[in-house]
C-alpha cells in the first residue's frame, strides 16, 4: 500500500461551501475531490494554449469594435438570412395518457 502524507490547505469560505457541495452531490470525500482537482489541474500543460498572429489580433479587436457600433447579427438573423426559414421551435415530446398494460 503506497504511503499518504497529510497537507493542510485553508480555502477562503466561499470556496470551502463549492468544495462541500460538490463532494456531497458527487458523494465523495474532500479529499478525492482535491485528488481529482490536482489531476485535472496537472494535464493543462498538455495543452498549450493558442498564441494568435498579430493579423488575428487585429482582425478580432476590429470585430470588437463592429459589436460596440451595433454591426452584427444574432444568431436567428443568420439563420434566417442564410438558410432562409427562422429556427424551427423544438417540440417536446408529450407523455401519454393511455394506461400502460
Amino acid at each position: 500500500m503506497a504511503t499518504r502524507q497529510t497537507m493542510t490547505v485553508s480555502l477562503p469560505p466561499a470556496m470551502m461551501r463549492e468544495v462541500d457541495r460538490i463532494r456531497r452531490k458527487e458523494g465523495r470525500t474532500r479529499s478525492e475531490l482535491i485528488r481529482e482537482a490536482l489531476r485535472h489541474y496537472s494535464r493543462i500543460d498538455q495543452f498549450p494554449a493558442y498564441k494568435p498572429t498579430a493579423r488575428e489580433l487585429e482582425e478580432i479587436k476590429k470585430g470588437r469594435e463592429e459589436i460596440k457600433r451595433g454591426e452584427y447579427f444574432t444568431l436567428d438573423e443568420i439563420r434566417t438570412r442564410l438558410l432562409g426559414s427562422p429556427r424551427k421551435k423544438v417540440r417536446t415530446k408529450k407523455s401519454s395518457t393511455r394506461a400502460k398494460a
